[in-house]
């Protein structure tokens, strides 16, 4: 209750010590709670038995908004409440004081930027792990979270604030050496991350995506709530090949320190040159602190290159020295990220990648395309449903510039029919480009790897990565993930041809 008052977000006076409870942690769902929580009346679908369940689970407290202090007072009298002015703030202050602050006792690094989150925290993973030992660093990310308790699949790219505290709280518990989280701009803007103090934040760079009625309004909103993360770190890096790297850096400088990287800019405090790309990936020449490191990386692109500079950068300020930092980089793997799959013969190569946005299609395409020179490429992919409408026009533009073929298909369709999403892509492609409509997603991976056929070919199955389900209107439907298709892919091209 003194946490909110003095952060602003306490909207009724302080409850007397009658009402003092021993408060252990927190929790915005009730099926999640544990003995001793403090339970956050949140969201929409909230009902007022979601804290009667959370109460019999063993909530000791919950807090709630104005609209709701009635009801739940008459619903559960002599429970202690917290009433809050700023909910999505409150639960964040809360949280944050249940459970004792974790983030002052675990070197943290927050990540955000328009593409490479996942990467980049898989390669500061990598290297935290080489220096310190296996499964030493915690992980809070769009594909995965561990945090020396919990090893489990994500469901959001940032939890919300009580879950974000609760893992803080166990790999501190662990004794783990780090921990590296991806910051969503939605975490940013609506208080996810509110009040946890990171080591490092690192902006990559930013880009239009994320434009819709249920996510940002306009760009600006967007790259305002990406700009938050400086306020709450002790060391802002920052990308100086970024778009409006002007204003990131004059956002950064109010942080009590500011580094910076850049491919070719001896100026950056890491940066890199000597850049040789092959289809085995990239290789370059690290500069940092004094000293330089031959790196080879198992990623194609310049792209790949940035990620990793910044990923050295926090490394670096975590103390940890080159050798292990070139180890780590040279070892990162990344689920759905990247992950090439090669024929024994060297003539079909599947790439399955998350790129979902015009920023990293254009960045992942032109790679592909200088890389793999002579063969034919063929893209699959399709356009979320519900927001994010521009991808629908950028996404197939981009693709047009670098693939001879393209099949487009559904991603996450959710309230919209996906044939409609793909006849809207289709007009944006250049008239008489060559690509056909497949809905179905394993059978437009099939018929990508049937056009392979007879030539030199790279298939890229974007978008969905590792993800092993479709957003319909029916909710989350299982699916094969492109990592399976592309193994499938492949094998067969292998049986045909090794017969």
């Amino acid at each position: 209750a003194r946490a909110l008052e003095a952060s602003g977000t306490l909207a009724a006076p302080l409850p007397g010590d009658a009402g003092a409870v021993s408060v252990t942690g927190a929790s915005c769902d009730s099926r999640s709670v544990r003995p001793g929580d403090l339970f956050v009346c949140k969201g929409a679908a909230f009902r007022p038995a979601f804290l009667e369940s959370a109460l019999a689970a063993g909530a000791v407290a919950y807090l709630c908004d104005a609209a709701h202090e009635g009801e739940l007072a008459d619903r559960a009298p002599g429970v202690p409440a917290l009433v809050a002015s700023d909910l999505r703030r409150a639960m964040a202050v809360a949280s944050a004081e249940a459970f004792g602050h974790p983030d002052r006792d675990l070197p943290t690094v927050g990540i955000t930027g328009t593409k490479g989150k996942t990467t980049t925290a898989y390669m500061l993973r990598s290297i935290v792990d080489a220096a310190r030992g296996e499964k030493s660093c915690g992980m809070i990310g769009t594909v995965e979270t561990f945090d020396g308790r919990a090893d489990e699949p994500s469901r959001n790219t940032t939890p919300e604030a009580p879950d974000l505290w609760r893992h803080l709280a166990n790999a501190r518990e662990a004794g783990l050496a780090a921990l590296v989280m991806e910051v969503s701009s939605q975490a940013l803007k609506y208080d996810r991350t509110y009040g946890v103090c990171l080591d490092v934040a690192c902006f990559l760079n930013i880009g239009l995506d994320h434009i819709s009625p249920v996510e940002h309004a306009d760009f600006e909103d967007y790259f305002t709530s990406k700009l938050k993360i400086f306020s709450q770190c002790e060391t802002a890096v920052v990308n100086l090949d970024s778009d409006h790297a002007d204003r990131v850096l004059e956002a950064a400088s109010r942080a009590p320190s500011a580094l910076t990287f850049g491919i070719g800019r001896p100026e950056a405090d890491a940066w890199a040159d000597g850049i040789a790309h092959s289809e085995e990936g990239v290789a370059f020449t690290l500069h940092l602190d004094g000293w330089e490191r031959r790196v080879q990386l198992p990623f194609p692109g310049d792209f790949s290159v940035s990620n990793a500079l910044a990923a050295a950068l926090s490394a670096q300020l975590l103390g940890i020295g080159p050798d292990a930092i070139a180890e780590g980089l040279a070892r990162t793997r990344v689920p759905g990220r990247m992950e090439f799959y090669r024929s024994a013969d060297r003539q079909l190569t599947a790439i399955v990648d998350y790129a979902h946005n015009k920023l990293a299609f254009e960045s992942l395409l032109s790679a592909v395309a200088g890389t793999f020179r002579g063969a034919r490429v063929i893209a699959v992919f399709g356009a979320v449903g519900g927001k994010a409408e521009e991808r629908r026009h950028e996404l197939p533009e981009v693709a047009a510039r670098y693939a001879d073929y393209v099949v487009l298909t559904a991603d996450d369709p959710w309230t919209e029919d996906p044939l409609d999403i793909c006849h809207e892509m289709e007009r944006s492609l250049p008239e008489g480009y060559p690509h056909e409509v497949v809905i179905d997603r394993e059978a437009a991976a099939a018929r990508a790897f049937e056009l392979a056929e007879g030539e030199k070919s790279v298939v890229l199955l974007l978008a969905k990565g590792h993800e092993a389900y479709q957003l319909t209107r029916d909710g989350f439907v299982p699916c094969t993930s492109d990592c399976e298709l592309a193994r499938r892919g492949v094998a067969a091209h292998d049986r045909r041809h090794l017969a």
